[in-house]
């Protein structure tokens, strides 16, 4: 089945190729090797991040012939050409790589439609946890705890009864973020990778993601679909909406949030 320049495709179908990348990256995790070398930039990849983009790249192909594709391991598309995209796919094959070589299950494949600088449509599916999250916007948002399981709608915790939840970063941790979480009160930290960090503020299992290290726009296209659908916010530290498709690729740092006032959530309400 393929779909237009201007339907949105099935969510039933990306979710498929989602889990079908995911498949590819199992294979490999299960095995002895996972082929580890560094990018240009000194991040890792593995043989697993280049299966799954393969994979996705000729699913998507096949789905929406026409439109055109960023994964990180094809991130080479100047600017010049990037800036005419009103309509594309956004996609991480393997998000969560450092915690992929620390087999500790906690990584995502991430695919996100984005129109006009947002994301209309995004997947997360967690091959590990057999878990996997997906919406589309004014549609609502869902959660499958496993691949056989029939999703359900997920929203965010408006009001919190006990102390807020808050989503940290298990492999980037920094100062600035040390320094937003005092200004918090008392809190209840969870420490989890990847985009997975959206989708439990945006099942309510969390109220709070700020995030000021470094992320790129495929690191939270999906997961901040998902969290929006939700009920959620995604707002760079002027309260502006994250956009997408600019010409600097790297995300400003930002505030993922369930509850719609963070004042009035301070120290314990």
């Amino acid at each position: 089945m393929t779909a237009d320049m201007t339907s949105t495709p099935p969510l039933e179908a990306v979710v498929s190729l989602a889990e079908k990348a995911g498949q590819a990256i199992m294979a490999l995790y299960n095995g002895e090797e996972l082929g580890v070398t560094l990018k240009e930039d000194v991040s890792p990849v593995t043989l697993a991040d280049l299966a799954a983009h393969r994979v996705i790249l000729e699913g998507l192909r096949e789905l929406t012939p026409h439109l055109p594709i960023l994964s990180e391991e094809s991130d080479t598309i100047p600017y010049s050409d990037r800036r005419h995209w009103n309509r594309y796919w956004l996609v991480d094959p393997l998000d969560g790589t450092k915690e992929y070589i620390k087999r500790n299950g906690e990584f995502t494949v991430n695919i996100a439609l984005i129109v006009d600088c947002k994301p209309l449509l995004g997947v997360v599916h967690a091959p590990a946890l057999g878990r996997t999250y997906s919406a589309v916007q004014g549609q609502g948002a869902f959660r499958q705890a496993s691949i056989d399981e029939a999703p359900c709608r997920i929203a965010v915790r408006r009001n919190p009864e006990e102390q807020l939840k808050v989503v940290v970063s298990r492999s980037h941790p920094g100062k600035e973020a040390e320094a937003f979480l005092r200004t918090l009160g008392t809190y209840d930290a969870v420490e989890i990778g990847s985009s997975l960090k959206f989708c439990l503020v945006a099942e309510g299992s969390a109220d709070l993601y700020p995030r000021f290290g470094p992320t790129r726009e495929w690191d939270t296209a999906a997961g901040h679909c998902v969290l929006v659908a939700a009920g959620g916010h995604v707002a760079n530290l002027d309260g502006q909406p994250l956009r997408y498709n600019k010409a600097d690729l790297l995300n400003p740092p930002f505030i993922a949030r369930g509850i719609p006032d963070l004042s009035c959530q301070q120290h314990g309400h």
